[in-house]
């Protein structure tokens, strides 16, 4: 399927454009001709209520779901449809799951180094030092296992993980969900921290104030279609539009 990224994204060389996503498990439609695009370094608020079709459309850009017959999603200069997720993942996209992923056997500095690459172009931006230099608890905890540490140190390592990997993009599912305030409130330091570096970012959270302090633009999704899609102050100044979309 041939696509000019000038049809598809407003901005000039986006990084990411993901085209007509219509896709959902076995005979379940989830996300309906879903369109929109990442600029290079840009962070993204993905809002919904439950169900809504957030951690399908990660999962399909990550390549663990098709993105149906007239879906396409183009990274960089390369169209990565159809392409299986350890390629995507080499191609400069990191996915911070729901859940988090860890194998709760291995060590936190061992879990770390497990993926560890360099980007396309044979940087190492994040090494350990980095990575310890980011999340000093982490560095605290080498030698534990990690079924030993308390949630927000597994969310640390879930994202210091996928930050070894030289991300081009991280997308964060849930990415306070189940924290403590102080823990949160650590967590939303270190993306910023993640977003100073020009990474782009895509993140799932319902906590509107730490995302309005954080994020360029936000794309909301309602029964998998996208509603709404603008900036930080056009979402924060319509009351209405997210008592109807967020409000519960």
């Amino acid at each position: 399927m041939s696509v000019q990224l000038s049809e598809l994204a407003p901005v000039a060389k986006p990084l990411l454009v993901c085209s007509h996503i219509t896709t959902g498990y076995g005979r379940a439609t989830i996300l309906r001709d879903v369109s929109l695009h990442v600029a290079p370094g840009e962070t993204i608020g993905l809002l919904g209520r439950n169900g809504m079709g957030k951690t399908t459309l990660l999962r399909t850009i990550m390549g663990l779901l098709p993105p149906g017959p007239q879906g396409c999603i183009l990274f960089g200069d390369h169209d990565i449809t159809g392409d299986r997720t350890a390629s995507i993942a080499r191609a400069g996209i990191a996915l911070v799951p729901e859940g988090r992923g860890l194998f709760p056997n291995l060590g936190v500095e061992e879990s770390l180094t497990l993926g560890a690459r360099a980007d396309s172009k044979g940087r190492n931006l994040w090494p350990l030092e980095r990575i310890y230099d980011v999340f000093p608890r982490l560095a605290e905890r080498r030698k534990h296992w990690c079924n030993q540490l308390s949630g927000g140190e597994q969310q640390m390592m879930a994202i210091g993980r996928a930050l070894m990997t030289n991300p081009r993009l991280l997308m964060l599912d849930e990415a306070t969900e189940g924290l403590a305030p102080k823990m949160r409130d650590e967590i939303w330091s270190i993306l910023r921290r993640v977003a100073q570096a020009h990474i782009a970012t895509m993140i799932v959270d319902k906590n509107l104030r730490d995302l309005f302090d954080l994020a360029d633009r936000h794309v909301i999704l309602a029964k998998g279609e996208i509603v709404f899609e603008g900036s930080t102050d056009k979402l924060r100044s319509d009351d209405t539009l997210i008592h109807r979309w967020l409000g519960v």
